[in-house]
Formats: structure tokens, C-alpha cells, sequence
């Protein structure tokens, strides 16, 4: 399917308008953004974060790149996805009783193989419905991709599918993606007078989140390191980390920190601060989520600064 940096040098899109937003909107949209963050990771299970694996990252993204989704699109359908799996997970382990050291995720992924590419294409459906003045998927082309993939489903079995999955989110498919974090507090930054011309720095982000999800597991196994000091983590100590993995915010900062860096290293702790102000996040932690995004998005020339 190509390599990570293939992939990301693949998309384009229309160039954003920043400055158009009234301060007071601005604000209430942030903290709101804040809160649904602050809501998801309270509720998160030990298991979040385990359907956004490369292999299923990288199939979503050359899918919606194929039928032309937007940018929030792709990450939508990924979320959504995860949702759904997380629901199943939870299923199977209430049914099953299934014991601690047992692997929630591969069994449900065993138990569902015969249909689990079908939920993930209806996910990536679903997702496209949701920016309905774009590019919807309809169902005649999603039956076409699945037969090219020799799979064979009816009309019928689609809408199931794509009902099963609303059926399991409660149809709240309308889920937070981190691109929208990213490009709220661009915003954010242009109102603070950030020199840099915000749509270069727009154009880095979406490159550098592409990478981030696809090398997420490498990322975030850095970052654990760095923020335990071991290399060795044990059970409880990796139970605790999964709110960092899945928290929006850290990563929205974590993705503008690195593009702005690599764009323009002499301003770089200005963006540090105003970010680490915006946001409650310490500079600390925003500079850590930094250092192991770009440590395996740009190599090791990082580390020369």
C-alpha cells in the first residue's frame, strides 16, 4: 500500500480560511472541544486504542484518498470503527467472562473475521454521510470495492451492516477527531499573532497527523518510555497510559508543536508556550509529545536541537 511518507504526501485539499471566526465563538468552541475531551477520556476502557492498529490506519486512509473523503472524514471513520469494536470487545468479555490474561481484541477479531472488512468499509461509509455536502459513499460503489476484494455481499447485508454499527454507538457517530483539535487551535494561534503563516503550518499538520496515526504505535511506545523512565512497563503502568494515547488535545498540540518546528525551529518555544497556555497541558508534556512524533516522522535529526 506504500509507505508512510507515500502515503502522507498524498493528500491535498482546498486551503482553510483562519481569521473568520469571532473571538467569543472561539472561545466557547475551544472549551467545549476541552470538555467532550475531558468526558471521552473518563469513560475510556482498558482496551481503547487497540482497533487503530497500522494495518486498518492505512486502509482507511487509501480508502477515503480512493473516493475522495474529506480530511475529517478519514479520521472519523476510524473512530467510529474503534467505537464500534470497543462495544463488541465489551460484549464478548461480559459473555465470555473471558479471563484477564485472555486478549479481548484478537477475539473478537477472530470471532467476527468473515465480516470484519464489511464493518470497517461501512465505517468509512458512515463517516462520509456525515460531511453530506462532499463526497458520499454510495452503496453500488462500496459493493464494487468489496467484490474487487472478493468479497461478495448484497445491498440488504450493507444496510445491515451499516445499522448494526449505529445500532452499537447509539447512532452518536458525530465523534470528536483529532483533526478538528488541530485546526481549532490554529485558529487559536493566528488570534495570538503567530507569525508563521498559518495556512503553511495548516499544510504540515495534516502531513504530520497522516504520520502519526500510521507510526502511532512506535509514537506513543516512546512516549510511555520517556514518561516512565523504564523500558519495562508493567501492567498497571500501561493501564494508566491509555488516556494519554487517546487524549485529543495532547495530540492536536503534539502535531502543531512538531509541524511548527520543523517550519520555523526560532519561534518554536513561543508556540510551546501559547499552547501550553491554551490548553492546561504542561510544557513538559507537550514537548515530550513533540520529541517522539518527530522521532519517528523526521528521523533522528531531532535530536540535533
Amino acid at each position: 500500500m506504500g509507505s508512510p511518507a507515500q502515503i502522507a504526501a498524498r493528500y491535498q485539499s482546498s486551503e482553510p480560511i483562519f481569521g473568520a471566526v469571532a473571538t467569543g465563538i472561539l472561545q466557547d468552541a475551544l472549551l467545549h472541544m476541552a470538555m467532550e475531551n475531558e468526558q471521552y477520556l473518563s469513560q475510556l476502557c482498558d482496551e481503547a486504542g487497540c482497533f487503530k492498529e497500522t494495518c486498518i490506519v492505512e486502509f482507511v486512509f487509501l480508502l477515503s484518498e480512493k473516493w475522495s473523503l474529506t480530511e475529517s472524514a478519514r479520521y472519523q471513520a476510524i473512530e467510529i470503527f474503534e467505537r464500534f469494536m470497543l462495544t463488541l470487545t465489551e460484549d464478548f468479555s461480559n459473555f465470555t467472562r473471558a479471563k484477564v490474561e485472555e486478549s479481548s481484541c484478537a477475539s473478537v477479531k477472530q470471532q467476527i473475521k468473515g465480516i470484519y472488512v464489511l464493518r470497517l468499509v461501512s465505517s468509512v461509509q458512515i463517516a462520509s454521510k456525515l460531511s453530506f455536502h462532499y463526497s458520499i459513499v454510495n452503496n453500488n460503489t462500496v459493493l464494487e470495492f468489496l467484490k474487487s476484494l472478493g468479497l461478495s455481499y448484497t445491498t440488504e447485508e450493507l444496510l445491515e451492516s451499516e445499522l448494526a454499527i449505529l445500532k452499537a454507538l447509539h447512532f452518536q457517530i458525530n465523534v470528536p477527531a483529532p483533526f478538528a483539535y488541530v485546526e481549532m487551535l490554529l485558529e487559536v494561534l493566528r488570534y495570538n499573532g503567530y507569525l508563521l503563516p498559518t495556512r503553511e503550518l495548516h499544510d504540515m499538520c495534516r502531513h504530520l497527523l497522516v504520520l502519526t496515526y500510521l507510526l502511532r504505535s512506535s509514537i506513543y511506545d516512546t512516549l510511555l518510555k520517556a514518561s516512565i523512565e523504564t523500558s519495562s512497563p508493567s501492567e498497571l503502568q500501561l493501564a494508566k497510559f491509555v488516556p494519554v494515547k487517546e487524549d485529543l488535545m495532547l495530540l492536536a498540540v503534539g502535531v502543531i508543536g512538531g509541524s511548527s518546528f520543523l517550519l520555523n525551529p526560532e519561534g518554536w518555544n513561543q508556540v510551546m508556550e501559547y499552547l501550553s497556555d491554551t490548553t492546561g497541558i504542561s510544557l513538559q508534556s507537550i514537548i515530550e509529545a513533540v520529541y517522539a512524533i518527530l522521532k519517528h516522522s523526521v528521523g533522528s535529526a531531532v535530536d540535533d536541537y
